[in-house]
């Protein structure tokens, strides 16, 4: 039985974990708060040390068919796209490997003319040789295609639900194959039937109620321990940001996760999970980056870019728009305006170089790992 078949079950017992989860997401005094997080974090070494694993998003295209309306690539957002050629890519990781990632996650929107059958294969294979862990956040697909994707080079997927309420989601969901909740849903139980070894989930906090989001979201990993037990789990809580669509929940109070209510989610999910990876990205802000280490964050991003060619310029020399799936050439107004980059997914905050977020880490007492996986580890031993 699959996770979706049996989630939103309203006779279906809370387990002993998923209460004491609950109860940690309970209103606390300043007090309770400070104690939830000097737990935390005397947890988080216990089982992580003071390592901090750095990796860096490297988008290959913002063509989408979804319409998701959070969404800077969302379909009809009359953004600036481009899709990288594989060389392409391979320019873009090469920069990142000379900044010192060994860590990358590929994204892309999901549009099966632009990023179709064999492209995300020849980027794995491009890349493989020099980034021994390469992760991918695209459209779901099918156990036999995560599995030829793994024989590529790939080792880990992240799949955000964005949102566990399924009224939410048939909301902000007008078109394309992402309208399937169930579907999306059950990706990370396809990923692990492909072979993948590495899995994160999270939600986009900030489109429902937090607590709500977060009790589906640690139900849906404890399910996944328990199915999927081989493999290694991140969590992230992504928090809504301005982008193309400026999405109208974004000015709700009463669907936003405060910075307090951020501390007491992450404390949380670590005194719950105590081995679970807890991902922070450059979403946030520099200064509350810098005092969420200690609490139980394991995996960072750091230096991003959320646009293809962000990092060097490649594909600069192919924007175009997309209008009901046909390339639209830019007008000779545009082209003499000085538009120069595709349109990125969302802002960012943390501005810092990787660099400077390592000096930063460091200056804390924490040891960055820009690398912690080489298949080498599971080659045959010659006799």
């Amino acid at each position: 039985m699959s996770f979706a078949s049996q989630f939103g079950d309203p006779d279906r017992p809370k387990s002993p974990l998923l209460q004491r989860f609950e109860d940690h997401l309970a209103p606390l005094s300043a007090v309770g708060l400070e104690d939830l997080a000097q737990r935390s974090g005397a947890l988080s070494r216990r089982h992580f040390g003071r390592t901090m694993r750095l990796f860096a998003p490297l988008y290959l295209s913002n063509e989408c068919v979804n319409n998701c309306s959070y969404c800077g690539f969302s379909r009809d957002n009359p953004i600036l796209r481009t899709t990288l050629s594989p060389a392409q890519v391979a320019v873009e990781a090469n920069h990142l490997r000379n900044l010192g990632f060994r860590n990358l996650l590929l994204v892309a929107g999901e549009h099966p003319k632009f990023v179709s059958d064999g492209y995300l294969q020849e980027c794995l294979r491009q890349l493989a040789p020099s980034i021994p862990a390469l992760g991918i956040e695209v459209g779901p697909m099918e156990d036999d295609q995560y599995a030829e994707l793994v024989s590529c080079g790939a080792e880990g997927l992240v799949v955000y639900q964005e949102t566990y309420d399924r009224a939410v989601y048939a909301t902000l969901h007008t078109a394309g194959p992402k309208k399937n909740f169930d579907w999306r849903l059950d990706c990370p139980e396809r990923a692990y039937a492909g072979g993948f070894r590495r899995i994160g989930i999270g939600a986009l906090f900030g489109l429902a109620n937090w607590r709500v989001e977060a009790i589906a979201l640690a139900a849906h990993l404890e399910y996944l321990h328990k199915q999927c037990w081989k493999a290694q789990f991140t969590i992230s809580f992504p928090r809504l940001k301005p982008h193309a669509g400026n999405h109208r929940h974004e000015a709700d109070p009463a669907l936003t996760l405060t910075d307090r209510q951020l501390v007491q989610l992450i404390c949380a999910f670590r005194l719950t999970f105590p081995q679970v990876g807890i991902v922070l990205s450059t979403r946030e802000p520099a200064t509350l980056r810098d005092k969420l280490f200690a609490l139980g964050v394991t995996h960072l991003s750091a230096g991003s870019h959320t646009e293809p060619g962000g990092y060097t310029g490649a594909g600069s020399d192919d924007l175009h728009r997309t209008v009901k799936g046909r390339r639209v050439e830019l007008d000779p107004a545009e082209q003499s305006s000085g538009c120069s980059r595709a349109t990125p997914q969302f802002e960012i905050d943390d501005q810092r170089s990787p660099l400077e977020v390592s000096l930063e880490l460091q200056s804390q007492g924490f040891d960055p790992v820009w690398k912690d996986w080489d298949c080498a580890i599971l080659a045959p031993k010659l006799a």
